[in-house]
C-alpha cells in the first residue's frame, strides 16, 4: 500500500466514522466537490503536506493519524484517550454497571441517558 493510499484509506475512513459524505468533506476542506475527495478516498492523488495538515485540522486528529497504515481492526472510539478510559471503566467493576446497565434498560430509559449525554457533551465541547 503506498502512501497515497494509505492517506485516502484514513480519510475514508475517519469521514465515514462521522457519518459524513464525500460532498460535506469537499465543501469543510474547500473543494469544489466530491469528485476529488473520491479520487483522494482512492489513492489517485498524492496530497501534499499542506493539504494532509487541512485534513487533519478539519477532523481534529493529529497529520500522523492520517499517514498511518490502517488496521484491520475497526476502532470504535475516535479518541485513543476515550478508548482507554472506557477499557478502564468497563475492566472495573465498581463502574462496568455503566455497560451492563443498557442489557436490560427500556428503550425510553436508554433514550434519556443518550440524551443526557449528548446535552453535557454540547454544553461542554472541549470534555
Amino acid at each position: 500500500m503506498n502512501n497515497s493510499n494509505i492517506v485516502g484509506a484514513n480519510i475514508r475512513s475517519l469521514r465515514k466514522q462521522r457519518g459524513w459524505n464525500q460532498e460535506t468533506l469537499a465543501k469543510k476542506t474547500g473543494y469544489a466537490d466530491k469528485s476529488m475527495i473520491s479520487r483522494i478516498e482512492n489513492g489517485s492523488v498524492d496530497l501534499p503536506q499542506s493539504s494532509i495538515m487541512q485534513f487533519a485540522e478539519v477532523f481534529d486528529v493529529e497529520p500522523g493519524v492520517l499517514l498511518r497504515k490502517p488496521t484491520t481492526k475497526v476502532e470504535y472510539y475516535i479518541s485513543p484517550d476515550t478508548a482507554r478510559l472506557a477499557q478502564e471503566l468497563f475492566d472495573n467493576p465498581d463502574m462496568r454497571m455503566l455497560f451492563d446497565a443498557a442489557r436490560d434498560s427500556k428503550p425510553e430509559d436508554l433514550q434519556m441517558a443518550a440524551d443526557m449525554l449528548k446535552r453535557f457533551k454540547e454544553s461542554n465541547p472541549d470534555g
